[in-house]
């Protein structure tokens, strides 16, 4: 299947410059950080984030520097939440290279994270406008509050659906739709137009997300190229789980429970387990949902190309491998 990053040709030439604007952001006269920036380059993969940005704002009508600061912005955010997520989940690979945290350490990727932050802040203060700053800012802190609600939950087998959704609609999804709501807002759509891209976002970050939560049980380190089942070590459920477990029968529910309850849970066991209860595909039908509500909100756009790639990126979520 290809790639979400395949279908970024309307903006190919925009994402460029801002890998430019990236890479200059994390030039230092310390060789130790341009060594570790270095590094975290390799983690830049898909720009989804970056891409969602420019699409949205290329779809609404044109494409500023603002645009390409602000897309810049967001990939100094999201790579910071990924160098520091790999440190809470202990992980050993991200885009088939080894974290930062296990090649220098926790002490350095924590640092590194805060650093990447710190930058995006200053590259957004640039703007004239403070409103970028204010939004991605609340933003991060909602990001930080979905992880922390995650944090706090970890082994609660009670968990129900709705606090699942609450979770990654903070974690993941806001930040989608902080992406699409700038890239509309700072292109001049209408206050109705910014917010149906701000939905699309939003239930397109579910959906993305919903589909990671189901290939950390069913998929492949070799074809997702990172670390895959530290949510189940770190007992975090997630939607196939929590479907498992009141969809089961008794007998099927107490042998989820002591799977769950491993210090490391068998994967390839809680897999056949939640295929049986039609777990698995039960998340994806949510995803599939999600999808189908992304592509409505995107109906006030006028016909161009950078819709028409909106639409099959989030069509594309569906048919991940990585």
């Amino acid at each position: 299947m290809p790639v979400i990053s395949a279908l970024y040709e309307p903006v190919a030439t925009e994402l460029g410059k801002v890998c430019a604007i990236f890479d200059d952001q994390l030039f230092s006269d310390l060789p130790v950080l341009n060594e570790l920036c270095s590094h975290v380059r390799r983690f830049r993969g898909k720009m989804l984030r970056p891409a969602l940005l420019l699409l949205s704002g290329k779809a609404c009508g044109g494409l500023t520097d603002e645009h390409l600061t602000l897309a810049a912005v967001v990939e100094l955010v999201h790579m910071a939440t990924l160098v520091h997520d790999d440190v809470l989940d202990d992980a050993d690979l991200r885009r088939r290279f080894p974290t930062v945290n296990r090649v220098e350490g926790n002490e350095a990727a924590v640092l590194l994270g805060d650093y990447l932050i710190s930058h995006a802040f200053h590259l957004c203060s640039a703007l004239d406008s403070q409103f970028a700053s204010r939004r991605i800012g609340q933003t991060t802190n909602t990001v930080c509050e979905g992880e922390l609600q995650q944090v706090h939950h970890r082994g609660d087998l009670e968990l129900t659906e709705e606090q699942y959704l609450q979770i990654i609609s903070r974690k993941t999804a806001s930040m989608t739709a902080t992406c699409c709501l700038l890239g509309a807002r700072y292109a001049g759509a209408n206050v109705r137009t910014t917010a149906s891209l701000e939905q699309y976002g939003l239930h397109m970050g579910i959906a993305f997300q919903i589909t990671d939560d189901v290939l950390d049980i069913v998929g492949s380190e070799e074809s997702t190229g990172k670390t895959l089942g530290r949510d189940l070590d770190k007992h975090k459920l997630t939607l196939p789980v929590i479907h498992g477990l009141s969809a089961a029968s008794p007998n099927e529910c107490r042998h989820l429970r002591q799977l769950l309850s491993a210090s490391q849970p068998d994967r390839p066991a809680l897999r056949t387990a939640l295929e049986a209860t039609g777990s698995i595909a039960y998340a994806m039908q949510a995803a599939r949902q999600y999808v189908e509500s992304a592509v409505g909100f995107l109906d006030p756009l006028p016909p161009s190309e950078s819709r028409d790639t909106l639409q099959r990126m989030a069509n594309l979520i569906l048919e991940r491998e990585q």
